[in-house]
C-alpha cells in the first residue's frame, strides 16, 4: 500500500458498513461489502479508502487491502467514468470475446487495464461475469450487454457519453 492520505467516508456509507457488520460472524467477513459501498462513493479503492473501511470494521488496513486486491471488482487505482469489463472465460471466448476485446482496444486506443485519454472508459478483462447464455458479453458499470458482435459495440458505447 502506498501512502495516499486519509479519506473520510460519508455518514451514509459509514452507516451501511456498520449495518453489514451485524450480518456476519466476524467483522472481516463484511470487508467486501464495505469496500463495495466505499468504492461506489469514492470511485475507486485508494489507500485512504482502505484505511477508512478498516477503521469502521476494526481491522488492520492490510486485512482490507487483501480483500480489495483479491476481487477484480475493486479498482485500486483511479478509473474512468465508466468501467468496461469484458468476459474472457470459455463460453465468451468461444463466441467471440477475443474479437470484442480486440475491437475495443482499437476503438478506445487502450490496452486492458488502461483508461482512455478523456477519462471516459477503463477497459479490463473479467474471468467470468456469470452470463454464459448470452456470450459474448461485457459489463459497463453495472449494466450487462450480452450477445455482442462487432456491429453492436459502437451502439453500446454511445449510451455512455
Amino acid at each position: 500500500m502506498t501512502g495516499q492520505g486519509a479519506y473520510r467516508l460519508s455518514d451514509s456509507v459509514r452507516k451501511k458498513i456498520e449495518a453489514e457488520i451485524v450480518k456476519y460472524p466476524t467483522a472481516r467477513a463484511a470487508a467486501k461489502s464495505g469496500l463495495r459501498y466505499a468504492q461506489a462513493e469514492h470511485g475507486w479503492v485508494s489507500d485512504g479508502v482502505i484505511r477508512a473501511v478498516a477503521e469502521i470494521l476494526g481491522l488492520q488496513p492490510i486485512e482490507v487491502f487483501e480483500v480489495a486486491t483479491f476481487y477484480d471488482m475493486f479498482y485500486t487505482r483511479p478509473v474512468g467514468r465508466h468501467q468496461i469489463r469484458v468476459c474472457t472465460n470459455v463460453s465468451c471466448m468461444l463466441r467471440g470475446s477475443t474479437q470484442v476485446m480486440q475491437q475495443l482496444r482499437q476503438e478506445l486506443a487502450v490496452e486492458s487495464g488502461q483508461t482512455t485519454e478523456d477519462q471516459r472508459f477503463t477497459l479490463s478483462e473479467a474471468e467470468c461475469l456469470g452470463a454464459c447464455g448470452g456470450a459474448p458479453m461485457m459489463m459497463i458499470d453495472n449494466d450487462y450487454h450480452e450477445n455482442l458482435n462487432l456491429e453492436t459495440l459502437d451502439k453500446v458505447l454511445e449510451k455512455y457519453e
